[in-house]
């Protein structure tokens, strides 16, 4: 690809400027930005904040969320789905090598390895750099480098893999196999987990833990294949079993006690969260912003006693829950996650006739009204779902009523991605994997009883109002929920998805994990009509056709692109 290096050099230059240009404003004699830079302490912590500045990428506008939760089974669009439904959710013509956040995801990681490239490199032949400081930048870029790698080779497939820097212009780029990248991406996590802190030195910095708990699912989406050549080796599995229970047995992170608890905007950082990308409320340094708040949400402001405000958000409908969601998923009555992961009422913003400031103004439900409301009940239409796309109860995860003002796209709440309730169902899949359902099934339980409502704790009014429970109930309906061995074992993959679902719904995993367990079509067709045009070959995103064009020599177009997509 020509100017390919250059272009990582640039990219770097530039989001190390733009993200450390106060420091850089305050310096009397800055330095050069050369390559021997890149082996200093000044220069590997400014490409550091590089790296971390691009894992905002996916949360900066319609990224991860087209990416992992379009065309699954638990969402599909909504009434303005956007500029990649068509592609993304329905596998339409619109999914091709020209799509441009497919193009965006490329540049965005490979730019960002390149970075980790350069200091990797000019770090180790360093003469300024101590042994610990050398070490602990490798370490680092390490993180970085093989989380980036790990989404490319999800989306994409074979692509390929650049450890070097050369300052000159390539454009021969072969892509490597499967298994190599997955090599790469292990050896270099497992030199991460050995050298990364206990305790980063700021929040949103990567510690061993993290890069432990990435580790656990890079070897477990490598050891789940079994028609795919992953290059799966006998033991990852018991491996991803050793570095969740790392994780887990640390005592360094803790559930939070009500799953409610961690959607609470005023709750970010809290035990529970190994690792997440940052953000922040002074919009000159926050970049594209987190922008997630945007893409969940229903119309409300058309309502009366409805304005939109900070609370409630932008509603700009692209992603709607299945029936599967709303239906199947979940044991609504005892499992308070359900409840819980939703927005089920809206408060008056504003006077209506016969609604005051603070009075319902908007109920949703799964069951039709008894009785006359003064407030808009809306019932989920359960045999035509499409005409639930305007109005729906919105995912409530990403809400961001700390935003400078009512329109404004940029976020400041974190992105959480490795928090220690998935680190529980790594470790519980792999414990089922080794056909050990027991152990499977008390890590289940950790957070089954997180999930059930608590001894004390009031239920939600749908509790008894619409599943069946006694109203004033304090119990925990943890006995209700709990799971044994007999429980899980019959089709343990599929209790294994669900379950990741029922804990993590809507939090950028749900494509990639029915790729890794090779169930995406037999799971999606019948819980997104859709996704009509789903193939087989969709496991893979196409190969961006402007890397292709670049290429020099180029091969033929079944070695430079995925099957299905020429």
């Amino acid at each position: 690809m020509r100017v390919f290096y250059l272009i990582y050099l640039l990219g770097s230059a530039i989001a190390i400027g733009l993200n450390a240009c106060q420091f850089f404003l305050e310096e009397k004699n800055p330095p050069t930005l050369n390559p021997d830079f890149y082996g200093t302490q000044q220069g590997v912590e400014s490409a550091l904040t590089a790296v971390y500045a691009y894992m905002r990428w996916g949360a900066g506008d319609e990224r991860y969320n087209v990416l992992t939760e379009y065309g699954t089974d638990l969402f599909t669009q909504g009434e303005d789905p956007g500029p990649y439904a068509a592609g993304f959710n329905q596998y339409g013509s619109q999914l091709n090598p020209d799509a441009m956040v497919l193009y965006q995801l490329w540049e965005n990681h490979y730019k960002a390895i390149g970075t980790a490239n350069l200091v990797i490199q000019q770090a180790m032949g360093s003469t300024e750099l101590s042994e610990s400081q050398k070490v602990a930048a490798v370490a680092e870029m390490s993180f970085g480098r093989a989380m980036f790698y790990f989404e490319l080779v999800q989306q994409f497939g074979s692509i390929p893999l650049v450890l070097d820097v050369a300052f000159e212009a390539r454009t021969d780029f072969r892509r490597s196999p499967i298994s190599s990248i997955y090599g790469q991406i292990i050896n270099d996590l497992r030199y991460a987990t050995e050298n990364l802190p206990v305790n980063p030195s700021a929040t949103g910095r990567a510690s061993r833990y993290a890069a432990a708990h990435l580790l656990s699912k890079v070897y477990l989406t490598r050891g789940s294949a079994v028609n795919e050549a992953r290059g799966q080796q006998s033991a990852d599995i018991d491996s991803a079993l050793f570095y969740a229970k790392q994780v887990i047995e640390s005592q360094r992170y803790s559930l939070q006690p009500n799953f409610a608890d961690l959607w609470d905007i005023g709750n970010q950082g809290n035990s529970e969260i190994i690792f997440s990308v940052q953000f922040t409320t002074n919009l000159v340094f926050n970049g594209d912003g987190n922008t997630f708040h945007m893409y969940w949400g229903s119309w409300y402001e058309d309502q009366p006693g409805m304005q939109r405000d900070l609370v409630n958000g932008r509603p700009f409908r692209r992603h709607r829950s299945t029936n599967k969601t709303m239906f199947e998923l979940f044991d609504r009555k005892n499992d308070s996650r359900f409840y819980k992961s939703f927005k089920w009422t809206y408060y008056a913003n504003r006077e209506a006739p016969g609604i005051a400031i603070g009075d319902t103004a908007i109920y949703y439900s799964l069951l039709s009204p008894t009785g006359t409301h003064p407030y808009r009940y809306f019932t989920w239409n359960r045999e035509n779902p499409n005409q639930n796309n305007r109005y729906y109860p919105a995912l409530l995860k990403y809400l961001d009523p700390n935003r400078v003002a009512v329109n404004e796209a940029k976020g400041s709440r974190e992105w959480i991605r490795m928090r220690l309730g998935e680190t529980y169902l790594l470790a519980a899949e792999a414990m089922g994997r080794l056909g050990d359902y027991q152990g499977a099934a008390d890590y289940i339980n950790v957070l089954r009883e997180r999930a059930a409502w608590h001894d004390g704790e009031e239920k939600m009014p749908q509790y008894w109002k619409e599943e069946g429970g006694e109203m004033g109930n304090t119990e925990s309906t943890y006995p209700e929920i709990s799971v044994s061995p007999a429980d899980i074992s019959t089709d343990f993959v599929l209790f294994m998805l669900n379950e990741r679902a029922r804990e993590l719904l809507g939090e950028t995993n749900r494509w990639e994990d029915l790729v890794r367990c090779e169930r995406l079509e037999d799971l999606v067709r019948p819980f997104n009509p859709e996704a009509i045009n789903l193939r087989p070959f969709h496991k893979y995103r196409p190969i961006p056709q402007q890397h292709i064009d670049r290429l020099n020599p180029q091969g033929t177009i079944e070695e430079e692109q995925n099957e299905g997509y020429y």
